[in-house]
């Protein structure tokens, strides 16, 4: 399904490759770009549109890349500018897009920005980060906490200063409230626009600008787990009100759009994590601002029928026009095949995967799919001692932190080079059940996760064009059923999906009997008249035309 050719990316399939993991072409243990070039039919076969490949530039990798110390060039563990540029050419020549990471919150405390700004007060970037003199009493200039735990300033004994660090202490915040920080990231991502991408995934967008009167963030009510404990973070121990989410960052969008303008068929997706994300959402995705906008909605551990529903209206009450990117995994959060299971046996767990898929490509709005989700790989177990990610080793044993979900991508089932991924030692263990998922254990068999990926987008592909654009309206069926239409004023799409562990039975819409049965064949359902039955896992799509 496709709408305007001239915008692309509505209804588009994004594939997310996280290149520390994806294929390592040198054997030095850690994926690069010709690894992904060498994977580029793979990719192709897949069917997805375009690629979303997560931060290559030079760092010291202390948060594997989202802290920057050059925004114009490869880290050497990657490759050269050369390898991108005939990254570029060789996805273009297949026909697929490519989006990159664009980090415009924070730095690497090694970026020369940040070396020069804590130098002094008042040397040429004195004002690039946000720099505020303590109380008298020694203490932060207010409340603000870090995602990644602990308080949000950090002390610069140079400066006699903290400095704002919304992730690790060593990610420092830009200030984009500075004419020349903007001016600066700008010409950034114009370097790359030159060089051919397609666009950018704008990471952390809504935490760009902070509030300058530093006004503490207010309390939050906790929520309590199921032994009556609170949250394991103290970042949930406020609600975020003015350390993100500013409305001069809707001012600095329009500044991003303008400039993707000049180069048609670009596009931007921001990732949205706040209190409010639809709104923020709804706010962000207009004409004007970014393209579309993926929140946290569908990247926590709940995806019951009742959850979805309340998530889509929400959404559908207040986006309008705005575009969703709905993303179910990716390189932050435990894998859908585990998160989304939970409580599931494991063949049921295994029917229910193809499910999730296919809600994403009937959803309004674009699918963004991370690497390994076409195998079905669930959550690889790591030991302590095995940890790399900086967030997990700062909360262990209460949280794993994301090392489950970036182990290596498993090529082949053999050991000796350790799942095809490299001959040298991988920076993450490679999972031994993961090998037993193997692409090439999976390219022969016509119903193995892999190709049942591949049967749906090609299946989606194929739905009318005019439903790329169509409104989306949620059916509340007070049970494990997720029902919504998709229509236009030619064509609707009934979607039925049953998410729970028991059988559910569906009393078709009116305008829905006798209707079309396009359901892949990969779903069990029996229709019949104005009856549908479904048995866990089993879905039926109807097309009408009014």
């Amino acid at each position: 399904m496709s709408g305007n050719s001239t915008e692309w990316w509505r209804n588009s399939v994004i594939y997310q490759i996280y290149p520390r993991s994806f294929c390592d072409a040198n054997g030095d243990g850690i994926g690069d770009l010709p690894g992904i070039t060498q994977k580029l039919d793979y990719v192709k076969s897949l069917g997805v549109d375009a690629i979303w490949i997560s931060p290559f530039f030079k760092s010291p990798m202390v948060d594997f890349g989202y802290d920057v110390a050059d925004y114009r060039d490869v880290d050497p563990i990657f490759g050269r500018l050369q390898d991108f540029d005939q990254l570029i050419e060789a996805a273009h020549a297949r026909g697929l897009k490519i989006i990159i990471d664009q980090i415009l919150s924070h730095t690497s405390d090694r970026h020369p920005w940040f070396e020069e700004s804590r130098a002094s007060r008042d040397n040429p970037k004195a004002d690039w980060y946000v720099w505020q003199d303590p109380k008298d009493d020694g203490n932060p200039p207010n409340n603000w906490v870090s995602v990644f735990g602990g308080g949000s300033w950090r002390w610069c004994t140079r400066r006699r200063q903290y400095y704002l660090a919304n992730f690790l202490k060593e990610q420092p915040d830009l200030n984009v409230h500075n004419p020349e920080v903007q001016e600066q990231l700008l010409a950034d991502m114009k370097f790359w626009l030159d060089r051919g991408v397609d666009g950018f995934r704008l990471d952390a967008v809504n935490f760009i600008f902070h509030q300058q009167a530093l006004n503490d963030n207010p309390a939050r009510p906790l929520k309590l787990d199921e032994k009556g404990l609170p949250p394991v973070n103290h970042y949930d121990y406020q609600w975020h009100k003015n350390d993100k989410s500013q409305p001069e960052n809707l001012v600095f969008l329009q500044r991003v759009r303008k400039l993707l303008d000049q180069y048609p068929g670009t596009v931007t997706v921001g990732e949205v994590g706040d209190d409010n994300t639809h709104k923020i959402m709804a706010e962000y995705t207009t004409d004007q601002r970014l393209h579309m906008a993926y929140s946290f909605d569908l990247l926590t551990e709940d995806c019951s029928a009742p959850f979805l529903r309340e998530t889509l209206e929400k959404n559908r009450a207040v986006i309008e026009k705005g575009w969703p990117c709905w993303s179910i995994s990716n390189h932050d959060v435990p894998r859908s095949i585990t998160r989304w299971n939970r409580g599931f046996s494991p063949a049921l767990a295994h029917k229910r995967t193809p499910l999730f898929l296919l809600m994403q490509l009937t959803l309004r709005g674009s699918v963004c799919v991370y690497q390994g989700e076409e195998l079905g790989l669930a959550e690889a177990d790591i030991a302590f001692e095995d940890l790399v990610d900086p967030y997990g080793i700062n909360l262990w044993p209460e949280f794993k932190g994301r090392d489950g979900c970036r182990t290596p991508m498993p090529w082949t089932n053999t050991s000796a080079d350790n799942a095809g991924f490299t001959t040298g030692k991988p920076w993450l263990p490679v999972s031994e059940e993961h090998q037993n998922l193997a692409v090439n254990l999976q390219e022969d068999s016509q119903y193995s996760m892999l190709n049942q990926f591949r049967a749906l987008i090609e299946w989606h592909r194929h739905l009318p064009n005019s439903l790329a654009t169509a409104q989306q309206e949620v059916i509340d069926t007070d049970n494990d059923l997720m029902v919504f239409v998709r229509h236009t004023e030619k064509e609707r799409l009934l979607v039925v999906l049953n998410l729970g562990a028991t059988e559910e039975v569906f009393s078709l819409p009116e305008a829905f009997v006798g209707a079309e049965d396009i359901t892949p064949n990969l779903f069990a359902k029996e229709h019949s008249g104005s009856t549908l039955v479904l048995p866990p896992a089993g879905a039926c799509v109807l097309q009408s035309i009014p």
